[in-house]
């Protein structure tokens, strides 16, 4: 079964730190372009962040530039999502995605998040993150 799970989510504190996971089962995943994305209670959905298939280079929205950082580990099967010094506008529920098309995953992460899940072949469930003391 083709799946992404997600994990590490939960409750911090202003200005503290999380790494979410995603693990791939089913497919390789070293062969497609991961993306996080989130969804604040009452927003709409927004990308985040993405990362290449081939050399790690990677891409990040304005607001968790230089606060987040993504990465992945092949031999895992595995991309994660490290977060620090998180804002309470950063709570949401975090999804992470699979595509073979950088282009297809680049538009969704810039400009179409809220149809990611119609357009990109592999789509999690969502992990929760709160941000609040």
């Amino acid at each position: 079964q083709v799946q992404l799970v997600e994990s590490g989510g939960g409750l911090v504190q202003p200005g503290g730190s999380l790494r979410l996971s995603c693990a791939a089962s089913g497919f390789t995943a070293a062969y497609y372009f991961i993306g996080w994305f989130r969804q604040a209670p009452g927003k709409e959905r927004e990308g985040v962040s993405c990362i290449s298939s081939s050399d790690g280079s990677a891409y990040y929205v304005d607001s968790v530039k230089g606060r987040f950082t993504i990465s992945r580990d092949n031999a895992k099967n595995t991309v994660y999502l490290q977060m620090n010094s998180l804002k309470p506008e950063d709570t949401a529920v975090y999804y992470c995605a699979a595509d073979r098309s950088y282009r297809r995953l680049g538009h969704t992460i810039v400009a179409d998040a809220k149809e990611a899940d119609r357009y990109l072949e592999v789509w999690g469930q969502g992990t929760l993150v709160t941000v609040s003391s």
